[in-house]
């Protein structure tokens, strides 16, 4: 038996996806696949999970949870200071790591990749704390936005060029507690404008 609802029990949350994606056990598969590679390339080095607040957390919740060997976990916050300067890169740390990294081995986890703007900054800024290594873990790749390359070493899907919702992937910040990841009817874009 499933342990997630049934796609309906979401009611006018539900109401507002057009399809489903990615349904919540194609997530889950690949979160625990995704959890057993990095189980085996990481043992014995202690690494150090961080996640960026809020998009991340549901996938660093459950790829926690399929990780097999010690590690720890923290957190960072963004925020862009407007549409024009996210496009561009800028964005303003809002929360910074509560401990030193250098000399740790570094998984940088990110619910989603569209431009590389924005994990370009983050991945710049931890770089000159002098971790061990580096690396990044994404569940969706936009791939088809990217405006600067970086390099992912473990990736769970390619999304195509829809707007989509689900599984920590927010519009105006509702929908991040689908445990799916469906396409967003165009009509709710209007429907939302007033939250």
């Amino acid at each position: 038996m499933s342990r997630y609802y049934p796609p309906e029990a979401y009611g006018e949350l539900n109401d507002d996806v057009n399809y489903i994606l990615f349904s919540a056990e194609e997530i889950d598969q690949r979160v625990r696949e995704l959890g057993q590679a990095i189980s085996v390339d990481y043992a014995g080095l202690n690494p150090l999970l961080v996640g960026v607040l809020k998009g991340s957390f549901p996938f660093m919740a459950d790829l926690l949870r399929m990780i097999t060997i010690p590690m720890e976990v923290d957190f960072m916050a963004v925020s862009s200071y407007s549409a024009e300067t996210r496009n561009q890169g800028l964005v303003r740390l809002e929360k910074d790591l509560g401990e030193p990294i250098d000399g740790r081995h570094v998984l940088f986890i990110e619910h989603v990749i569209d431009t590389g703007l924005t994990l370009n900054y983050l991945l710049r800024n931890l770089r000159v704390r002098n971790p061990a290594s580096l690396k990044v873990c994404v569940l969706f790749d936009k791939s088809h936005r990217r405006l600067i390359d970086v390099p992912l070493a473990y990736k769970g899907f390619d999304l195509p060029d829809r707007f989509v919702v689900g599984y920590g992937l927010d519009y105006r910040e509702r929908y991040r507690n689908l445990p799916f990841v469906g396409v967003l009817k165009a009509e709710a874009f209007y429907l939302n404008d007033g939250k």
